[in-house]
């Protein structure tokens, strides 16, 4: 018999008696947390911190908050499955969308890197003292994990940790090759040490090796750039880092997918990314001769589904204040998307080209509508606002739910004689299929805006179930 069902039969009794002389009162249930702080790993220059909260309650706790502080000299560098603030060394963790219910019994957790070797003191929970301060260390401080070691230009280096992937792209030279072990690694991945065009810097692991960031979490400076304190949530992130290779693995469950910012000749080969809260695929910043070839990108858009693009190249000019690295410009040129499967439920387009960037070729990709939002003007598989680009050998297809107005549209947003954007682009060999919805495959949005260097669509396209046909301006043979 429960605890309520006794009471009850006991009042009841004593009613009947005429002996309830006392009134009976049940205690209320209620969420008794606790956590534990514990080191995941430590290097010359920081460690993984990891904080474990445990129910030992009869009742659900619905939300969390942790406080503590750590000694000057020490900073949270990155954070996951929580959202951090920081007031000087004072830091305050909430719990993220996903983890703040903590039934009976069951335990959440969140983690962090740090640079600097202090520990947290002082820490709380709900206001209350929690025992942490004092870390069980699941790692030996002596010495440090073997990835943070000088390693010679060339070497394979073995990871499979989080912490030690930090660790490898901190110390990352040219000619290097990172090696990722099946398993899911869960952090803020960040690469800023340039390779060379004789010896790129590789990282690549199997499809089962899985990059997920948490975050955003933290204070975001006015213009993304790597800053202490602050975790941008992006799965992996190329900043001021040129000749990189990213190679096999799975990128998941992140604000943005893979960001290259000013990183220029980054190869992006046979990755998968999916599960993403905005766009997969960013070039940014002038990130020129770039490509991404033989990947797969679904499901992008989960919370922002008008900037959930598959594969975007440069920026709005809107952005160019940040991001226009180039005489003011984005000029992520030259980039190649090539043999690519985008979609399904990508829910902007497959390929967003911006203004301001040009000569890039999108060639023998496939394109999934399936999806597609409809918001922020994201109603085709690919949107060019760029300049000379050549688009050829792509098979499109629609089909329900989604809302889907052509196959390739152009826009041409600032475009003056000396910058026609949007103009100067060829069409050659695509198959598109429009689902009887959309009503055009190539759709040219101005004529006259190009007059000095016009769109071409050549005869070789073809479309199938299309309510209008194959292109509004006339064809080349």
């Amino acid at each position: 018999m429960t605890r309520k069902r006794l009471l009850a039969a006991i009042a009841a009794t004593a009613s009947a008696a005429g002996l309830l002389g006392a009134v009976v009162t049940a205690e209320a249930a209620a969420p008794s947390l606790s956590a534990a702080f514990t080191q995941s790993s430590v290097w010359d220059s920081g460690y993984g911190g990891k904080y474990t909260l445990t129910n030992s309650g009869d009742a659900n706790s619905t939300q969390w908050t942790i406080e503590f502080d750590l000694p000057a000299g020490t900073a949270i560098t990155t954070s996951w499955s929580s959202v951090l603030t920081r007031t000087g060394q004072h830091y305050k963790v909430t719990n993220a969308g996903f983890n703040g219910t903590v039934k009976p019994g069951g335990s959440a957790s969140f983690g962090f890197n740090t640079s600097g070797l202090g520990l947290p003191t002082g820490c709380t929970i709900n206001g209350s003292p929690c025992g942490g301060g004092a870390p069980t260390t699941t790692t030996t401080t002596s010495k440090p994990p073997t990835t943070t070691t000088t390693v010679p230009s060339g070497d394979v280096v073995d990871v499979g940790t989080a912490a030690e992937l930090q660790a490898a792209l901190a110390a990352a030279s040219p000619g290097q090759t990172i090696r990722l072990a099946a398993g899911t690694y869960r952090g803020s991945f960040v690469a800023t040490k340039p390779g060379t065009a004789a010896a790129p810097i590789t990282v690549t692991g199997p499809s089962t090796a899985v990059l997920i960031n948490d975050g955003p979490s933290g204070e975001a400076p006015p213009c993304p750039a790597p800053t202490a304190g602050w975790d941008s949530g992006y799965g992996f992130w190329l900043y001021g880092a040129p000749y990189w290779q990213l190679k096999g693995f799975t990128v998941q469950e992140s604000k943005k997918g893979i960001v290259a910012d000013n990183s220029q000749h980054t190869v992006i080969e046979g990755v998968r990314v999916h599960r993403i809260d905005e766009e997969a695929v960013h070039f940014r910043r002038s990130s020129a001769d770039s490509v991404i070839r033989d990947s797969t990108i679904s499901h992008t858009g989960l919370v922002q589904a008008g900037y959930g693009e598959g594969v975007y190249l440069g920026s709005a000019n809107s952005n160019w204040a940040c991001h226009g690295n180039s005489g003011g410009v984005d000029r992520s040129d030259r980039i190649q998307v090539l043999g690519n499967h985008i979609g399904p439920y990508v829910a902007a387009e497959a390929i967003d080209v911006k203004e301001g960037t040009a000569d890039g070729v999108i060639r023998g990709n496939t394109f999934d509508g399936q999806g597609v939002s409809g918001q922020n003007s994201a109603d085709s598989w690919v949107d060019v606002k760029g300049t000379g680009y050549v688009i050829e050998g792509n098979t499109g297809t629609f089909a329900s739910p989604g809302t889907f107005a052509n196959g390739y549209e152009t826009h041409n947003p600032g475009t003056t004689p000396s910058f026609p954007n949007g103009c100067g682009n060829v069409w050659r060999n695509n198959k598109s299929d429009l689902g009887g919805v959309g009503q055009y495959a190539i759709k040219i949005t101005s004529t006259s805006k190009c007059s000095e260097r016009p769109n071409v669509v050549y005869a070789s396209n073809t479309v199938s179930r299309a309510v209008n046909g194959l292109t509004n301006v006339p064809v080349t043979p």
